[in-house]
């Protein structure tokens, strides 16, 4: 089956970090690009990064930038996404998805498969 799992998420402390995992399976993996969208209760599903197939270049959203980093290992079919400096307002249930575009203008329009999404609050 043709999936994509989220693992990682939890509750941090203001400043922490997590490591978000994101394993695909029933596709090649570096045939797509992989984008990392958020959720905040109330809000629009956001995107927050996007690698490319070969992991040559990466995009971040702005409030991402500096604190994450999304890197991926196709020979183990995994995209992480490292957070850093975590915030309170990054409370969010985070998502990977496969892309059926490149990270050029990335977004949620260019998604063709979701991963199930992992709670990430932070919270002192």
């Amino acid at each position: 089956q043709l999936q994509l799992v989220e693992s990682g998420g939890g509750l941090v402390q203001p400043g922490g970090s997590l490591r978000l995992s994101c394993a695909a399976s029933g596709f090649t993996l570096e045939y797509y690009a992989i984008g990392w969208f958020r959720q905040a209760p109330g809000k629009e599903r956001e995107g927050v990064s996007c690698i490319s197939k070969t992991g040559g270049s990466t995009n971040y959203a702005d409030s991402a930038k500096g604190r994450f980093t999304v890197s991926r290992d196709n020979a183990k079919s995994t995209v992480y996404l490292q957070m850093n400096s975590l915030k309170p307002e990054d409370t969010a249930v985070y998502y990977c998805a496969r892309l059926w575009s490149t990270c050029t203008g990335w977004s949620t329009t260019r998604v063709d498969r979701w991963g199930q999404g992992t709670q990430v609050t932070v919270s002192s």
